[in-house]
């Protein structure tokens, strides 16, 4: 009987925990799923690549974070009432398709009910590829409308990386990531976000360091692209990925970069990027004033300022779903 109980028991943690991991999965498969439909059926009309359209919709999900939506069928742009309605238009709220286009206002209507609602995916969307084709559909001229819009060259190229990532990967799944070392790597950390630092001048640990052997393969941690890469006098040979959340992900102190890793090299969870180095602390080539490890940091960006946050409580989330590792 008590052998009956504890198979019972064993069998209903195994079910509480796959099951929410397949919910969310069927979850994710269905936001995917409806956004690419909308993004696809606008490219049809709009001859503006899909990649394009969910990129710009992405940006404005990592943008606006804090106020992320989860339906799958709301779009997440979040257009200017000036934008939308038309600068001279007395009421900012309007949603009339004849009125908007009266003042001036690019928002359109794109499911056919005579309604231009930003909150609509298909409306939001369908503008989106409206207004990127305005002076054309080569990628010269989406790049150019992308700079109308944002004035911003930075959020240009980002956007256009995301588009890339698109294009190669599809609608990826961003839930997934990998730890930054293998999981058979023998290695230690623990949290010291804040700890003192004294090179350089007084300042403080914004990130986690991850210690393991020298050569020891550093991964990505996420899907993104290669942002910046080279010598950093603190961080020695370092990698900065950004990510479809507009996180940045930093890698330091590595020994060497993997071959093929370059600005702009479009990354996946688990992917060679590096090997484990102890450089930093001063001119190019120097090595060896500490131990080896993997400095890794992560930067939200809001468009308008970049802040670190402690990677410590992400690194547990992501190393206790890989499998059992060796040593460490």
């Amino acid at each position: 009987m008590k052998a009956i109980v504890l198979l019972i028991t064993i069998l209903l943690g195994l079910v509480s925990t796959v099951w929410p991991a397949q919910v969310h999965a069927e979850e994710t498969k269905q936001k995917h799923d409806a956004l690419l439909m909308i993004y696809r059926r606008v490219s049809k009309i709009t001859n503006i690549p899909w990649f394009y359209l969910a990129a710009v919709n992405q940006y404005e999900t990592a943008l606006h974070w804090k106020k992320k939506k989860h339906h799958p069928a709301e779009a997440e742009i979040e257009w200017k009432p000036e934008v939308w309605c038309g600068l001279l238009n007395p009421n900012q709220a309007d949603h009339n398709n004849g009125t908007i286009r009266l003042y001036g206002g690019i928002g359109r209507d794109g499911s056919g009910d005579g309604i231009a609602d930003p909150k609509n995916a298909l409306d939001s969307i369908y503008t989106l590829g409206i207004y990127l084709s305005r002076n054309g559909t080569s990628e010269d001229d989406i790049r150019i409308a992308i700079w109308d819009y944002y004035q911003d060259q930075m959020i240009v190229e980002r956007i256009c990386a995301f588009a890339r990532l698109f294009n190669e990967c599809g609608i990826v799944d961003m839930s997934k990531h990998s730890f930054p070392l293998p999981k058979r790597a023998d290695y230690s950390y623990k949290d010291s976000w804040g700890a003192k630092r004294a090179w350089g001048g007084r300042r403080t640990h914004e990130g986690t360091d991850i210690f393991a052997g020298y050569g020891t393969p550093v991964l990505a941690t996420s899907y993104g692209y290669v942002e910046m890469m080279g010598w950093n006098k603190y961080g020695g040979w370092r990698i900065g990925i950004r990510d479809l959340d507009n996180i940045y992900h930093y890698y330091a102190h590595l020994s060497s970069f993997q071959k093929g890793i370059q600005r702009g090299t479009l990354v996946k969870p688990g992917q060679i990027i590096g090997y484990v180095g102890s450089s930093g602390y001063g001119k190019p080539g120097t090595s060896g004033k500490f131990p080896p490890h993997l400095h890794y940091g992560m930067y939200r960006d809001t468009g308008r300022n970049e802040w670190a946050f402690d990677p410590y409580p992400y690194l547990r989330r992501w190393e206790q779903q890989a499998q059992p590792r060796i040593g460490g």
